[in-house]
């Protein structure tokens, strides 16, 4: 975070303060106490989480990349109003060779097809 612009850093603690006041407001879509509970403390842990994990990202393309995806994944989350980060489909990697050119061509089309919102989630779940 240290070398952040003053105007990025604003970004990145308004969007965590954002965060925490979309989960203070949460109701689960089922309409359960229990459901919504678990869903807050979901959002809160998630948010601590990434943000911890990112704190020391310097390069500016990085950084704009964990901002593109902390605002698509709030959009979608309140949007769909599931916490959780939407499930992708990509084919499975069945047809690729066990080893060599067409197994790398594969894992990267697979890695390059993934949604901006799900870049971090497999990182950390």
């Amino acid at each position: 975070m240290n070398s952040m612009t003053p105007v990025t850093r604003q970004e990145v603690l308004g969007l965590y303060r954002k965060i925490f006041r979309i989960a203070k407001k949460w109701q689960s879509a089922s309409g359960q106490i229990e459901e919504t509970i678990k869903e807050k403390e979901y959002i809160i842990n998630e948010a601590q989480t990434l943000f911890r994990k990112n704190k020391n990202v310097t390069d500016p393309k990085l950084i704009k990349q964990c901002i593109d995806e902390c605002k698509a994944r709030i959009e979608i989350g309140l949007h769909y109003n599931i916490p959780y980060p939407r499930p992708i489909h990509l084919p499975p990697m069945g047809l690729a060779h066990k080893q060599g050119r067409m197994l790398r061509h594969q894992e990267k089309l697979r890695k390059i097809s993934k949604p901006i919102y799900l870049k971090s989630h497999d990182e950390v779940s």
